[in-house]
């Protein structure tokens, strides 16, 4: 269904907005999964501003879903940061707790 996809991948008809289309994709389910939630946007703001054409829709569909595309990445950004300073704090306790029990040994 995207670049990423194999050209190998089965063919899938979905339809989106009230057309059918062939997609290629790896896994099935994933891939209806994705048409699904387009055409859910498409009917979300359609329905919100139904005298636009469809292209219109599309487009809007499109920022928004990039804009929750682009929020999810940088929440993952912001984990993913997050998760490297307590591994480096852990990471440091563990030294010096290393570091404190060669001390105390006797030599």
């Amino acid at each position: 269904m995207t670049t990423k996809a194999k050209m190998n991948g089965k063919s899938i008809k979905v339809k989106i907005f009230g057309s059918e289309y062939p997609l290629k994709g790896e896994d099935e389910s994933q891939t209806k999964k994705i048409a699904s939630h387009v055409d859910a946007m498409l009917g979300k703001i359609h329905e919100k501003i139904p005298e636009q054409p469809p292209l219109t829709v599309a487009v809007l569909a499109a920022l928004n879903i990039s804009e929750d595309l682009m929020r999810e990445r940088e929440n993952q950004q912001q984990v993913s940061e997050h998760l490297h300073s307590e591994l480096t704090k852990l990471s440091n306790y563990l030294d010096n707790c290393l570091d404190d029990s060669a001390e105390s040994e006797p030599s």
